[in-house]
């Protein structure tokens, strides 16, 4: 367990969240380690925050970095939205929006919660670098820059997380073809979210998100109605989901495919998509290359 005091201007109110599958405390200023990272090393961690070897001060480290440089958890919380990662949920959402391919994503902000939006830019720029967030609370500057940028807050007052009523709000709002993010650790969320969509004649894309610390009773329900899944650092994602795939995309942090509707969202990205690519056929799944992927604990 770790902690370190930081100024006022840095971050305020109470957040829980996961980095490397360790459990972090972003509360008034100080931020506490509360359980040892799962992994032991990540390529894109590597790459994001020039991190080798993953422990307890390196989680530290890249959490008070996301908040001094990126606002995260603060009033000074940064929306950019540049493309971070090749294959992400943001990004794929946001150009498949700009495509018009979907209204709306529900997605979840610190410091806002749960957030619709129908501004493909906002999408990006609240998901470009964010962690797990399991819990959060509000900062009224988040909340009003989200508001004036086309999206909505699904609780100001609380900036409660809640996949399914984000859901359910989208709807009522007129929304038809509506795009959800949902974190391992709220897997009971899909079956609610497969739910609300055959009620309200609506089509939903579920966007299957930080799975590191995914149980089995987790990939069960994301088995059961996820459209796209980011492996994260798991295993039992990799072999179990992995194996199950129409399709994966990248290597070091795998993302596959599950339905025919996650197929048509993730070609239509790859046609925007600008770098080189390599498309070949394959019996099995998930395809995996010596070295390349994170280091989980023994």
């Amino acid at each position: 367990m770790t902690e370190r005091k930081h100024s006022a201007r840095f971050s305020v109110g109470k957040h829980e969240i996961y980095c490397c599958g360790a459990k972090v405390r972003i509360e008034n200023g100080k931020i506490e380690v509360l359980s040892d990272p799962l992994i032991e090393y990540c390529p894109l961690h590597a790459a994001l925050y020039g991190t080798d070897k993953i422990d307890v001060e390196a989680v530290r480290r890249s959490v008070e970095m996301k908040i001094s440089q990126f606002g995260f958890c603060s009033e000074n919380r940064v929306f950019d939205d540049s493309m971070v990662v090749p294959y992400g949920s943001s990004e794929i959402i946001r150009v498949c929006m700009e495509k018009k391919l979907l209204d709306c994503a529900v997605t979840v902000c610190d410091g806002a919660g749960t957030v619709i939006s129908w501004n493909p830019s906002l999408v990006q720029a609240v998901g470009a670098r964010l962690n797990g967030i399991l819990k959060t609370s509000p900062i009224k500057s988040t909340i009003r820059y989200i508001k004036e940028n086309d999206g909505v807050v699904l609780d100001e007052g609380s900036a409660k997380i809640s996949q399914a009523e984000g859901v359910l709000k989208a709807c009522q709002l007129g929304f038809k073809r509506i795009a959800v993010t949902v974190a391992s650790f709220y897997s009971d969320e899909i079956l609610k979210i497969r739910k609300i969509e055959r009620e309200n004649g609506i089509k939903v894309a579920i966007f299957s998100v930080c799975n590191t610390c995914a149980s089995r009773e987790d990939v069960e329900k994301i088995l059961a109605g996820a459209d796209v899944v980011c492996a994260g650092a798991s295993r039992l994602i990799r072999e179990v989901v992995g194996s199950k795939a129409l399709m994966q995309l990248g290597v070091t942090i795998p993302v596959f495919v599950l339905t025919s509707l996650g197929k048509s969202l993730v070609l239509a990205y790859l046609e925007w998509f600008r770098d080189s690519l390599v498309i070949f056929r394959t019996r099995k799944l998930p395809y995996k290359v010596e070295g390349r992927e994170p280091r989980v604990k023994q």
